[in-house]
């Protein structure tokens, strides 16, 4: 993929509507490889006071997406799993990146780290996306 195909894309993801709800921000993209971050808001916490998992796996899926997609080609999501190692502090900032393990014409294997700014390991996860023929909508 081009310079410019990647910023396209890099476009796209820092526009995503609900990245940007959770304030979640392109820090790298290249070919098979994102990094993320997004800073835990007190809206984030769950009932008992710790990071909402939903926000975790939401960084982790916003990694995933964006990392499948770096190849130009339209990639959906066919299965994530997700295990939580631990809590992220009040007021953390978290990084998502998320690497390309396995890639063949129709699909492709991605593992995607959570942690904090300084390397505290929240998450891992694993993904596979099916790989559509045609191109990501705005990107010829």
């Amino acid at each position: 993929m081009d310079r410019k195909t990647l910023e396209v894309l890099s476009g796209k993801i820092q526009n995503d509507p609900y990245a940007r709800f959770l304030g979640i921000e392109l820090i790298e993209i290249n070919k098979g490889y994102s990094k993320l971050r997004m800073p835990l808001k007190g809206c984030m916490q769950n009932f008992v006071g710790i990071a909402h998992g939903g926000a975790i796996f939401s960084l982790a899926d916003h990694a995933f997406a964006a990392a499948s997609n770096s190849h130009g080609t339209l990639a959906v999501a066919l299965n994530m799993s997700i295990t939580y190692i631990s809590a992220p502090s009040e007021g953390s900032v978290l990084v998502a990146e998320a690497k390309e393990i396995s890639l063949t014409p129709r699909t492709a294997l991605y593992r995607i780290d959570v942690s904090t700014e300084d390397n505290k390991l929240i998450a891992s996860c694993q993904g596979i996306v099916y790989r559509k023929k045609n191109s990501i909508p705005g990107i010829d």
